[in-house]
């Protein structure tokens, strides 16, 4: 359904009649200035981000009524979206202080670069703006491979600059200390009460090359069909793990 304009655009502000991919009815969605996240929902506040994610699965015809499913957040509109939809859901919280594994106030704590669940557990991981903040996000990356069942994918988002390489920023090293190669740069983090949390790194079009490097059969930025109002879609990253009976059945 096309999008009705509803409100004025002065200083980057407006409204818009349209569905909502993460609460799925016609809503209105308002901008409250030039940017991604000043994008909501009046419903359910999904940002631009969660339309995005949402609209991705519904494109890639994620059978979410089957899956087991881990996300890596355990709060806000996209999380709810999975809740309603997914057979089954795990989600998780990164705390510095606590070991992965370990469950606080109720919520499971996981480390993305060392999980704790065996191998090929999951139909589907998910992901918004994680990985620019982990830092060995190459083992990120092999540790979802690893707990994906064959078949399985890998769809996520962070911000990707359209330069062809990305720029390290800082890096962890062995001792735990951080080294900052260029000046520090912070993102807030809404799970947090609007608490910085470090980029390590401003990602670029080869991010597609470091899942295939880890064992992701293919990976590919898919901007979602489904417009978000204002041009605000964001691309999501689509990862596939191969699965070696399905492929060799193949003619």
């Amino acid at each position: 359904m096309r999008s009705r304009f509803v409100a004025g655009q002065g200083l980057g502000l407006g409204a818009k009649w349209a569905v909502c991919p993460v609460c799925e009815g016609h809503r209105l969605l308002v901008r409250l200035g030039e940017d991604e996240i000043l994008v909501r929902c009046l419903v359910c506040r999904a940002s631009a981000i969660s339309m995005s994610m949402a609209a991705a699965l519904r494109q890639l015809e994620v059978a979410l009524s089957s899956a087991h499913v881990l996300e890596l957040s355990c709060r806000g509109p996209f999380h709810g979206f999975l809740m309603r939809r997914a057979a089954r859901l795990t989600c998780s919280q990164y705390h510095a202080d606590a070991e992965p594994g370990e469950v606080r106030g109720g919520i499971l704590c996981q480390d993305v670069q060392r999980l704790t669940f065996p191998d090929a557990v999951f139909d589907l991981c998910t992901s918004t703006e994680v990985f620019e903040h982990v830092p060995d996000d190459r083992r990120g990356f092999a540790e979802m491979n690893r707990v994906l069942k064959p078949g399985g994918m890998l769809v996520f988002t962070v911000p990707v600059s359209g330069e062809p390489e990305t720029v390290e920023r800082a890096r962890l090293d062995p001792a735990g200390r951080i080294t900052h190669l260029l000046p520090a740069e912070y993102h807030l983090d809404p799970a947090k009460e609007g608490s910085a949390v470090l980029a390590f790194r401003n990602y670029g079009e080869d991010l597609l090359q470091r899942l295939l490097e880890v064992g992701f059969t293919s990976a590919e930025f898919l901007t979602p069909a489904q417009a978000v109002p204002w041009g605000y879609a964001r691309p999501v990253v689509v990862a596939r793990k191969d699965d070696p009976v399905r492929t060799a059945a193949k003619p």
